[in-house]
């Protein structure tokens, strides 16, 4: 299961979920087993999770990433693995306390924690992925994604294969970060398919990240109204959006890592993060000296992209694999945004 992806929707400070003190001296904190900090003079990298690496494809990638960085440096790597509050911030202060040369975190939740390690420890280096702190510090650098640039390419597939001519999407909140979602997957259908109209709807509620329940009836709603494509972008939710689609012989789209293989058939094509890269340039950047500051990565860059474009897209489960026209169109205008000729609209710029 991912990572509830809530950091798939790169939360900044002013709206995550407060990190509190640790004060259990046994919370549950793993270290990779392949862990190789000992007997080697080089460079010596930290990745701290905020959930267990287990099968999240996400933070998979991020374990490639340090072990990438470890390797071209010849230094060594130690994986932390979290479990809950408690442990991520355990994990930090022990990641700290070994003071390697670049510390890795990888999402929102740990935003306040490395804001005060940071202050603590200003010799310290600090790599946040897909999240950064609300305060500038000259020793944490953070690496983003520009998410709604995949979106856009989502959406222009949906407006190709839309018998409706109606798409929308299920949204964990309505603020201008989660309609990095949603606003971008409309503007891509009406590209494709002037029109095309496009309806959002939003999880809310008490537990908008984690509620399958609500995000079925969102999409279960859309789908009433004659929606026959769905961008889900509702964290855990998203499940709840695939079964609602299946069962109305409609489809979706999923976040961060293939979603194709929870619900073959159903799922189009899934906005890939590729936190790997992410964590191997941010690396290079740190190591350069070029700290303090944060990077965006798109399509461009290679952090942003979709599973059908992708290698293996043929044995991805993902509908899109048996659409190579609506491809060819994608890749098309994919290419336009990367040589920028065509701008994709950021609903939380400015």
């Amino acid at each position: 299961m991912l990572r509830r992806s809530r950091r798939t929707l790169q939360l900044v400070a002013a709206t995550t979920l407060m990190v509190t003190a640790a004060t259990a001296c046994n919370a549950a904190a793993k270290t990779d087993a392949s862990d190789s900090a000992s007997g080697s003079s080089g460079t010596s990298f930290t990745l701290v999770t905020p959930d267990a690496v287990g099968q999240n494809e996400f933070l998979k990638l991020a374990v490639t990433g340090v072990k990438a960085a470890a390797k071209t440096h010849d230094g060594t790597e130690k994986v932390y693995e979290s479990t809950d509050t408690a442990s991520q911030q355990q994990n930090v202060q022990a990641a700290v306390d070994a003071s390697p040369n670049v510390i890795v975190l990888v999402g929102f939740e740990f935003a306040d924690i490395v804001a005060q390690q940071a202050k603590a420890h200003p010799k310290q280096q600090f790599l946040m992925i897909d999240a950064c702190t609300t305060k500038t510090f000259t020793n944490v650098t953070c690496a983003v994604f520009r998410e709604h640039e995949g979106v856009y390419l989502a959406g222009a597939e949906a407006g190709l294969l839309s018998k409706s001519g109606k798409v929308g999407a299920v949204d964990v909140l309505d603020t201008p970060q989660f309609r990095r979602y949603s606003d971008p997957f409309a503007a891509g259908a009406k590209k494709v398919a002037a029109k095309t109209s496009a309806s959002t709807r939003f999880v809310g509620g008490q537990s908008p990240f984690d509620d399958s329940a609500r995000a079925k009836e969102q999409a279960s709603s859309l789908l009433s109204k004659g929606t026959d494509q769905i961008m889900a972008a509702a964290a855990a939710g998203n499940y709840g959006v695939f079964e609602a689609a299946k069962a109305k012989g409609a489809f979706a789209y999923g976040v961060d890592v293939n979603q194709c293989v929870s619900s073959p058939g159903t799922v189009v094509d899934n906005v890939i993060k590729k936190t790997d890269v992410a964590v191997e340039k941010g690396v290079e950047q740190v190591l350069a000296g070029k700290t303090g500051t944060s990077v965006s990565y798109g399509l461009k860059e290679g952090g942003i992209s979709l599973t059908g474009l992708e290698a293996g897209v043929d044995s991805s489960k993902c509908v899109i694999a048996q659409h190579k026209d609506v491809l060819a169109k994608v890749k098309a205008l994919r290419d336009q945004i990367v040589a920028g000729e065509l701008k994709v609209d950021d609903p939380a710029a400015g």
